[in-house]
């Protein structure tokens, strides 16, 4: 069960609109991922800005990075996204059902 430091620093990792973006290129790329110039050429974002938003994205675990040679392969974590997502969603409408039962 993610805790909430977990959540916490996933969640403000996706707090900036370039961050999103980011990931939100990746998530449409799927498992096979995208290098860092495949990014750069679909989001606009300068290069050394984007290494700092990749940066903050993989110490928060929702973006996974692999060496190939030269190359890094960069995925979204659909694991850590998925927790993310549960997590925020986990007690959805709880006061909802206990003020009904209240009503009965």
């Amino acid at each position: 069960m993610m805790q909430w430091e977990e959540a916490a620093q996933g969640f403000a990792a996706m707090g900036s609109e370039s961050r999103l973006q980011v990931l939100r290129c990746l998530i449409r790329a799927g498992q096979q991922g995208l290098m860092v110039s495949e990014i750069q050429q679909r989001s606009g974002i300068a290069p050394s800005t984007l290494a700092h938003h990749l940066k903050f994205l993989t110490g928060a675990g929702v973006v996974e990075q692999q060496r190939h040679g030269r190359s890094t392969i960069n995925r979204a974590n659909f694991d850590q996204l998925e927790k993310l997502a549960g997590f925020i969603l986990s007690e959805c409408c709880a006061d909802a059902q206990s003020e009904a039962k209240n009503d009965d």
